[in-house]
């Protein structure tokens, strides 16, 4: 159900990215990058494509524990019933959303979301494909105080959707709402890496929760956020979106001399370096005027990449509408196809030497594949009329490639904060 509430949900996300650019565009304020905001919306098909092979942890454990262990289940069809649920989900969504801050492990996984420079509407699109593995502690509670699985994902995906919109530096303060909910303005202070603003502002749907326990900060026109990490990522490789603070805390426990430190490299709060390791491999300093990352690319190349980047979320749409019917090796094969479709768009967009190869041959396989074989993942007979378009397409897509602008293979950061 969830996949198919996403689905359905997609084209209004869309149509509102829209209204977001043509709004800043009228203002004078471009709000979007074609480089960024490729990266973060795909990255946001990424984790939807992870939470498919991912149910049995964040929903799965949630049922067994609510069939097994709650003394009670409470009704299905009682207001009250639905209005607690939403209520201490995102209660215990502001406990997950902190520990994701305070905890290195689970900032792992939802440091992806901060990694942007920007901040528009497909920033709320970029989420992690790894929050699955430990998020679902949380919300345990929920299954033993007897809320039906049912109701859990439905005031999950209120919750999520809920915050889409709170994403964008277009709507400025809202007088009271600011107060008591999660709003544009509570939210930008949140993904801003300046000092006033650091791990701050983690209420899903309400800000009370961090009103309650001390974590609020107030957005101050003085002091305008800068966006992104304290530790930028500086690519647009979504695989090594996802796993760059996993290897950066590996390489540390590795290098540690003492076990507990071993530990506490993962249990420690993000940025946390044993003392030995700091030593022996320095960082750079944190630099709030830091350049953003932008690697040149020509128009052409620009173009080439939105299409493809279009055609591959044609792609996701229908990986997710069979992921409730098709077998798991075609759902893995697709899964594989995407991640690497994504990656080799993100190696382009860098200007990485070596890449337009590999995508040539990614673009041939799909042109030439299906219209061969006359089957496409799920699709045991393919219908010749779509087997020619993917050919037509993904052909000229090859033709395409030499005749683009190479950008330069150093990614030059252009554009200052």
């Amino acid at each position: 159900m969830q996949e198919l509430i996403i689905t359905f949900a997609t084209p209004v996300f869309f149509a509102l990215i829209g209204v977001e650019w043509l709004v800043a565009r009228r203002r004078g304020r471009p709000a979007y990058r074609a480089n960024d905001a490729i990266s973060s919306i795909g990255l946001g098909v990424i984790s939807q494509v992870a939470g498919v092979f991912g149910k049995v942890l964040s929903i799965g454990i949630y049922a067994w524990f609510g069939a097994h262990l709650a003394p009670v289940t409470l009704p299905v069809d009682q207001v009250a019933v639905w209005v607690f649920a939403l209520l201490a989900y995102d209660f215990l969504y502001y406990w997950l959303h902190r520990a994701g801050h305070e905890v290195n492990i689970l900032w792992a996984a939802h440091v992806v979301h901060h990694q942007s420079e920007h901040y528009n509407l497909s920033t709320a699109l970029r989420q992690t494909g790894s929050g699955m593995l430990l998020g679902w502690l949380f919300y345990l509670p929920m299954a033993l105080a007897g809320v039906p699985t049912e109701v859990f994902v439905v005031v999950a995906l209120i919750d999520l959707l809920y915050q889409f919109w709170v994403h964008t530096e277009q709507i400025g303060r809202l007088g009271w709402f600011d107060r008591v909910f999660c709003s544009p303005s509570n939210h930008r202070a949140h993904h801003a890496v300046n000092a006033r603003y650091l791990d701050r502002n983690y209420g899903g749907i309400l800000i009370v929760w961090d009103r309650l326990f001390g974590t609020f900060v107030e957005e101050d026109d003085t002091d305008p956020p800068v966006y992104g990490t304290r530790a930028p990522l500086r690519s647009w490789n979504p695989l090594w979106a996802n796993a760059e603070v996993y290897w950066a805390a590996a390489r540390d426990m590795w290098h540690a001399r003492r076990w507990r430190d071993k530990a506490r490299v993962w249990l420690k709060p993000p940025g946390w370096r044993p003392a030995d390791v700091a030593a022996r491999f320095p960082r750079p300093a944190f630099d709030i005027h830091r350049e953003r990352f932008d690697p040149p690319m020509p128009r052409a190349l620009t173009l080439y990449c939105l299409v493809q980047f279009a055609l591959m979320l044609g792609m996701a749409t229908q990986f997710l509408a069979l992921s409730a019917t098709a077998g798991l090796p075609t759902l893995l094969g697709y899964a594989a196809y995407l991640v690497a479709s994504l990656t080799a768009l993100g190696a382009l967009m860098e200007g990485r030497r070596g890449v337009r190869r590999i995508e040539a041959a990614r673009v041939l396989a799909t042109a030439v594949l299906p219209w061969a074989s006359g089957r496409w993942f799920g699709i045991a007979h393919l219908d010749g009329r779509l087997a020619l378009a993917l050919l037509l397409v993904f052909g000229l897509s090859a033709l395409a490639l030499p005749w683009l602008d190479r950008p330069s293979a150093q990614a030059l950061p252009v554009t200052p904060h």
